[in-house]
């Protein structure tokens, strides 16, 4: 990883911190939605399906007296295919690399394999962890108590912190105790950047997103976006924003349902993928979709390359 700092100011000698924080954890347990509330900006998609964050994604947190950048991993798991290899691999090569790790876990009273497996990798890392105890905001106020002792129980010597990523609640805490946690230094990107990924890059998971969201069970794994064109003010008035893209499946079948009849499936999934598009890049957005089937794309490690999954 690599850790040149921004030129131009002098931040050693004033106490400013700096540093990389992994947010690690099962699918599904609500790391994007953590990485989200803590920026205060949408930069990881978030849906109620497990597997969601595919890549990396970096979220920069810069305040008078600290830059964090967070890393937005996809959830660890058991890989049955070469997309999912992939996931994992990128997942735990950050453990080694930053300064802390933050392992989410949900309020459960027994140990999943899932965490099980995690933690014991964790034991095996010099990186200091905090393992936060999110979607308390489900549990009663009764029942807390005893879920935060298991979790003291499951997870012994760590600091522990019951949060809700989806609430906001306890978010601050866990920030305060991450920043002391950060060696002095320069920070890392410009004071005004959020995340490091290309525009091209968030409009195809935002694009993605939608996929998610709007269809069943089995389509939103098998399906993949590629930018093929982005162009700013290509179209139209000045500032109009024109995006292009392919969204690959693996079957016909699968094509079908995206389409939808009618094309009503696909429109709809345009529609909310441009005004997000929108509210993202600040201009109007002139959003095209095509679906194609490209099988086998999951297993195929070249294709997976060019769809960015590296």
């Amino acid at each position: 990883m690599e850790r040149d700092g921004v030129e131009g100011k002098d931040f050693l000698g004033r106490g400013f911190r700096s540093g990389f924080v992994s947010i690690v954890g099962r699918p599904n347990v609500g790391k994007s939605t953590l990485l989200n509330c803590l920026l205060k900006e949408k930069v990881a998609i978030v849906s109620d399906k497990p597997q969601t964050t595919r890549n990396t994604i970096k979220g920069i947190l810069t305040s008078e007296g600290y830059q964090v950048v967070f890393l937005d991993t996809p959830g660890i798991h058991k890989p049955r295919d070469e997309i999912n290899r992939v996931m994992v691999r990128m997942a735990l090569s950050t453990l080694q690399e930053v300064d802390l790790v933050l392992f989410v876990v949900e309020p459960d009273d027994r140990l999943g394999k899932g965490d099980e497996y995690i933690g014991k990798m964790l034991e095996e890392v010099k990186t200091p962890v905090f393992v936060l105890i999110n979607k308390m905001d489900r549990v009663s106020q009764a029942e807390r108590p005893e879920r935060i002792q298991r979790q003291g129980e499951l997870y012994p010597e760590r600091p522990l912190f019951p949060i809700s990523a989806l609430k906001g609640e306890g978010v601050t805490a866990v920030l305060d105790e991450v920043v002391k946690e950060l060696p002095e230094g320069h920070p890392y990107f410009p004071e005004n950047q959020y995340t490091d990924q290309p525009l091209r890059f968030l409009s195809a998971e935002i694009i993605r997103e939608k996929a998610f969201q709007f269809t069943g069970e089995e389509v939103p794994y098998a399906v993949a976006v590629e930018i093929v064109s982005y162009k700013e003010g290509s179209q139209g008035p000045s500032g109009l924003v024109a995006i292009e893209a392919n969204l690959h499946v693996e079957r016909s079948s699968q094509k079908g349902i995206l389409i939808g009849k009618g094309g009503q499936m696909l429109k709809k999934i345009g529609t909310a993928a441009r005004k997000d598009l929108e509210a993202l890049i600040g201009a109007k957005v002139f959003l095209k979709l095509w679906v194609k089937v490209s099988k086998g794309w999951r297993n195929d490690p070249k294709r997976l390359w060019n769809l960015g999954y590296r």
